[in-house]
């Protein structure tokens, strides 16, 4: 996901506006929620209602991320399997247990090909860093000014509430024994990871061979027919946008990742395969994502070069590829659909960042896409698909400060 610009959002127009296009006497959207707002008045004790379920839902979903994470992972890449797996399945009369074998293979391959790649350039990497932080301490003496003034000020404000409290009390041993509590840390992350990974593996291999059964059991039980072809209709627009914009973003990210091996490569950056991985996965963050790639490509020139303004490179080529990816070729791609607030996807990201971390991160985009495709759909929800919902007119999700559309 891209970080300094906008995508295009994957939703589409709502049912209403859909089903009353070509008749002019029908209700606009801003008379459907007007509508909703003056006849689903709520009392105060309604409110409080509201309130403590909301709470308690994202309670539990704290408390069991380890359950619902795996889950809600095997349906966002269910999502962008559906078109393999329908090829497979139906051009090629593949049987569906055996084309999710392969498909769920193939993407385990990919994945563990890359982490093997990365993994030895990595672990070495950061090795590097303690005995590099002298180095860039040299590169940047010209700063130490301002920066002394806010670290004297950092510690006059911490011993206004703490007693002993400094900066200065941390020793260099301490520093070296921090990075050993990080490699212990990552390899508890990693065992972690790999045990939700595998998870994940499964709930997706069911999802994928007996979806479409799970969906016809669930309109089934649905009370009228309106709400049969409602529940229809939602699923048929989250699988059809969410997956299209899914399928797409990854594409470009992809592409962003190659361009970007090869400007590491070409300027003398060590491990570019590593630097052009992170360049991949951080594109599928917005806003926040790619302004991280190029702090880390600007920390990682000044390590490896002598030149400050030569180290300086790097990161500009990296801004330069995202800006021409993120507010040309994919808003190019992803157009005619409506944006997403750029406000709400900011406090999207924050919100499950610290709900479920870096998983929550990724995850934050199409959970919130696929709650503005629900909120279209039912009358009572309207309004909130309304105030999710950015400028009609497209932009791209990547510029700071512009109506973010969504990855």
């Amino acid at each position: 996901m891209s970080a300094t610009g906008s995508r295009p959002d994957p939703t589409s127009p709502t049912p209403t506006s859909a089903a009353h296009a070509g008749d002019p006497e029908a209700p606009t959207q801003e008379r459907i929620i007007r509508r909703v707002m003056l006849t689903h008045s709520l009392s105060v004790r309604d409110v409080c209602i509201i309130i403590l379920t909301v709470l308690a839902v994202f309670y539990s979903l704290y408390f069991a991320a380890e359950i619902v994470l795996p889950f809600v992972f095997a349906t966002v890449v269910n999502l962008l399997m559906v078109t393999p797996m329908r090829m497979l399945h139906n051009r090629f009369h593949v049987p569906k247990p055996l084309a999710a074998l392969f498909l769920i293979a193939a993407m385990f391959v990919f994945v563990a090909g890359i982490g093997t790649a990365i993994s030895v350039p990595a672990a070495a990497w950061l090795s590097e860093v303690p005995h590099s932080i002298p180095v860039i301490q040299k590169k940047l003496a010209y700063l130490h000014g301002p920066f002394e003034a806010v670290y004297t000020a950092y510690d006059r404000t911490v011993a206004m509430f703490f007693t002993g409290s400094s900066r200065h009390g941390i020793t260099a041993p301490a520093d070296f024994m921090a990075f050993g509590h990080i490699g212990t840390a990552v390899l508890t992350g990693t065992r972690a990871f790999m045990g939700e990974f595998f998870t994940m593996l499964l709930m997706l291999f069911f999802l994928m061979t007996e979806g479409d059964s799970l969906l016809r059991r669930v309109v089934e039980i649905m009370p009228t027919y309106a709400d049969k072809r409602r529940m229809v209709q939602i699923v048929s627009q989250i699988e059809r946008n969410v997956s299209l914009y899914l399928a797409t973003i990854t594409i470009m990210n992809l592409l962003v990742g190659i361009l970007n091996f090869l400007q590491c490569w070409l300027t003398g950056m060590p491990n570019p395969l590593l630097w052009g991985v992170l360049a991949f996965l951080l594109n599928y963050v917005p806003i926040i994502g790619p302004l991280t790639g190029v702090v880390v490509y600007l920390f990682v020139g000044m390590f490896t070069f002598s030149s400050s303004l030569y180290a300086l490179l790097p990161p500009a080529i990296y801004l330069c590829i995202h800006i021409l990816e993120g507010e040309t070729i994919t808003p190019m791609l992803l157009a005619k659909r409506f944006t997403l607030n750029p406000v709400l996807v900011m406090a999207s990201l924050m919100f499950w960042d610290w709900m479920w971390g870096i998983s929550g991160v990724f995850l934050s985009v199409p959970m919130l896409a696929v709650f503005k495709i629900f909120c279209d759909h039912i009358d009572a929800l309207t309004p909130i698909g309304h105030l999710l919902g950015g400028p009609v007119r497209p932009r791209s999700l990547r510029t700071i400060g512009a109506p973010v559309e969504v990855k």
